[in-house]
């Protein structure tokens, strides 16, 4: 397994990139089997299947949500059994008063947070980078 593991080299390389907003939809099974399109991600629980999609296509689909985030890539390939990597974000955002959301896919971790908190968020973890230096 390749990828970074150090925190401080982490912390220090991650250079966050905002993105877009997506909606978190909780599907049935048919209904995920029909879409239209494919969602940026998925994840199955038992109480269903939860799709991260662009809120033009949920709106579009007519599908509902009640959490919208805005998409942060953190651009350093951590590697998936990297420590404290995550838990030092956030704490960070945390502190400041804002919820995130993480997927942790192999090559970057990704955070959600609300639309209206994203410009904090990227200034934030630019913070946390230099602090790191």
């Amino acid at each position: 397994m390749s990828g970074e593991m150090n925190l401080q080299t982490l912390l220090r390389s991650m250079e966050p990139i905002k993105g877009s907003d997506y909606a978190f939809c909780v599907l049935d099974a048919s209904t995920l089997k029909n879409l239209p399109l494919l969602p940026l991600a998925t994840f199955q629980e038992r109480e269903g299947v939860t799709a991260i999609m662009p809120v033009a296509d949920a709106d579009g689909l007519q599908l509902s949500y009640s959490y919208v985030g805005t998409q942060i890539t953190l651009n350093v390939h951590s590697n998936l059994n990297a420590v404290g990597f995550l838990a030092k974000i956030s704490a960070k955002l945390a502190a400041n008063g804002i919820s995130l959301n993480a997927f942790s896919p192999y090559y970057h971790d990704h955070i959600f947070v609300r639309p209206e908190d994203a410009e904090r968020a990227m200034e934030l973890l630019s913070e946390l980078s230099k602090e790191a230096l």
